[in-house]
């Protein structure tokens, strides 16, 4: 999904307020290096929500957006596969880091962080498995909430989590630095050990990058846990698609 970095976001103080800004993108810049440690130094005062081995030798950084069609294609075609492979070996931290592109993309993220460590995955999945009903919903903020009630939310707690100003604010920041420091062009963004790879990837696009720099003598590990605990439809055409310039404010 591209973007557009001048374009801005707005999250009113009250839920009911959310609306959609539409992006468009820079080119982006496939198998550029980024510096590791302000790779691994976010904005915003965020915490990254990791999942892995504290010392794998790999670690995968991927900015999403929870309206970008890509993402959800990864998150429900790619990641499963990927985490069995990679993560649960202990070969590759994995972190999904926040691209707020709209407010809608906001309220995900800021549910998810309202869910608290154990289920910021689980709610993080959920909303892209469900992004064709509520993305795309003539009231969208209405989906979301359904499908935030089935999460274990209530009216109050949703209302509440939505309102966190604080955790708006860092995600815009962690946003900026994507932009001004990585040179992120668009979402999916993966950086491989500070490798950027831009768009739609298969797991066996992400193998031929990661399985390099795993040691040959590394022994697999199972089972291996989130650590800290902190962190997680249509196919689409282009790698990256372009977002509707002109989206629909919602009720």
């Amino acid at each position: 999904m591209n973007f557009n970095r001048r374009d801005t976001l707005i999250l009113a103080a009250a839920a009911s307020a959310l609306s959609l800004c539409g992006v468009a993108t820079a080119n982006a810049a496939e198998g550029d290096m980024v510096d590791v440690a302000k790779l691994m130094a976010p904005a915003g005062d965020h915490v990254d929500h990791v999942q892995g081995s504290e010392t794998a030798p790999v670690t995968v950084i991927e900015y999403a957006s929870p309206t970008c069609p890509h993402c959800a294609t990864f998150s429900n075609d790619v990641l499963p596969s990927f985490v069995e492979a990679y993560v649960d070996t202990g070969k590759v931290k994995l972190i999904v880091r926040p691209f707020v592109r709209n407010v809608l993309d906001a309220a995900v993220f800021m549910l998810a962080e309202a869910a608290g460590p154990t289920n910021y995955h689980n709610v993080l999945s959920t909303y892209f498995k469900t992004q064709t009903t509520w993305a795309s919903s003539p009231t969208p903020r209405d989906a979301i909430l359904e499908i935030a009630k089935q999460l274990g939310f209530t009216q109050e707690t949703f209302d509440a989590a939505l309102t966190n100003q604080a955790l708006f604010t860092g995600m815009e920041a962690l946003r900026e630095q994507a932009l001004d420091e990585f040179g992120l062009a668009g979402t999916p963004t993966f950086y491989v050990n500070g490798k950027t790879l831009t768009g739609d990837k298969t797991l066996e696009q992400l193998a031929a990058e990661i399985d390099p720099l795993v040691p040959a003598d590394f022994v697999a590990t199972t089972g291996a846990a989130e650590v800290p605990a902190t962190d997680a439809m249509a196919p689409a055409v282009d790698a990256m698609a372009p977002a509707d310039p002109a989206a629909t404010p919602a009720q």
